[in-house]
């Protein structure tokens, strides 16, 4: 499984980023989908997913309200749109899928998920 994570970029506090996460010719429908960030010198940490179907989503605290996780999975796409963007945003962002027969299975670890995307980075400057 090949995952293409892009839309990262450049932008001053309070500005909007949309991020997507795409699988090559393949469906992303029987998988759930998260994002992770890392930033330098620090762990990776769980930013939101959305399980199958998205019958879940779940986001951590600091990003609740403003940032929306949604997937198409006709186009093999979770996007994650992320508005006023704080310096504390900056990272590199990850996409991480998860073959899964539930569509409740959204695990917020990242040791639970199988396939990654490469980074892409996200610099917020205040």
């Amino acid at each position: 499984v090949q995952l293409q994570a892009s839309g990262g970029g450049s932008v001053q506090a309070g500005g909007s980023l949309r991020l997507s996460c795409v699988r090559s010719g393949r469906t992303l429908s029987g998988y759930a989908v998260a994002w992770f960030r890392q930033a330098p010198g620090k762990e990776r940490t769980f930013v939101a997913g959305i399980s199958r179907s998205a019958v879940l989503t779940y986001y951590t605290d600091s990003v609740k309200g403003r940032v929306g996780i949604s997937r198409d999975d006709a186009k093999n796409m979770v996007s994650l749109q992320m508005n006023s963007l704080e310096p504390e945003d900056t990272a590199a962002y990850y996409c991480a899928a998860l073959p899964t027969a539930s569509t409740r299975h959204l695990p917020r670890s990242p040791e639970e998920y199988r396939y990654w995307g490469q980074g892409t980075q996200v610099t917020v400057s205040s």
